[in-house]
């Protein structure tokens, strides 16, 4: 089975190709440049590079967030769009989720992180069963301090990663002490081709009704709900 995985829900752009157990070929940069013009061209430039036309393409697997809430969207649009006129798969994956690969063989349970802001981060809890990736703590928008003291009572080594990792650090120090492992340099960047992984064995998604999964409203959108409580309106 040939898979498509795209990758745009932050800062770094991925793309990856894989055919049942292999993966052939895989693109990733980690540049704060708009994904919106690069990300067709970096496909095609894979594709054509690996010598496989869209016709041979059996399904697509996308980061469907959370993250940046406009790369998100850049990334989901896309899957749909190849997917609706290939007439193939479409599935999405948790952009946390995919980074969980680099915990594989670590014996205890991985964090992966993007912050949110304002002392914020999205994040989650997974650890691997054999070769299965397992959800321990589904992903959620918290304050790092807050995710600190929860992870401290499971009494656990936790393997954080991400390219935000570094921001937050301190504060997991601070809590966790030694149980606070952190992933190398060349283990942030999230793999394009874990996710295709990741995705390869799910059945389909309604490709019409799938939607990002933003975890939190966009700022703009929570502050109109807001104002439409504080003025009694109902929604």
């Amino acid at each position: 089975m040939k898979v498509l995985a795209i990758d745009t829900s932050n800062y770094a752009l991925g793309i990856a190709l894989l055919d049942r157990d292999k993966v052939i070929g895989e693109y990733i940069t980690n540049l704060k440049k708009n994904h919106s013009i690069r990300v067709m061209p970096a496909i095609q430039q894979l594709m054509n590079d690996c010598e496989i036309t869209p016709s041979d393409l059996e399904k697509i697997v996308v980061a469907k967030g959370p993250g940046s809430y406009t790369g998100v969207r850049i990334g989901v649009t896309i899957a749909k769009t190849m997917a609706w006129s290939l007439g193939i798969p479409l599935v999405g994956i948790s952009s946390l989720a995919l980074m969980a690969g680099v915990g594989r063989h670590f014996q205890g349970s991985v964090s992966p992180l993007f912050d949110a802001r304002r002392g914020q981060i999205y994040t989650g809890l997974y650890h691997y069963n054999g070769s299965t990736l397992e959800t321990e703590i589904s992903d959620c928008n918290i304050l790092t301090v807050e995710w600190a003291e929860k992870l401290k009572r499971l009494e656990k080594s936790i393997l954080f990663v991400g390219n935000d990792v570094e921001l937050h650090k301190d504060t997991l120090v601070n809590t966790l002490g030694d149980r606070a492992i952190f992933a190398s340099l060349t283990e942030h960047n999230p793999r394009p081709s874990e996710l295709g992984l990741l995705g390869m064995d799910l059945p389909g998604e309604d490709i019409h009704s799938f939607v990002p999964n933003y975890i939190r409203l966009v700022e703009a959108e929570a502050k109109w709900l807001e104002s439409q409580k504080s003025e009694g309106k109902e929604l």
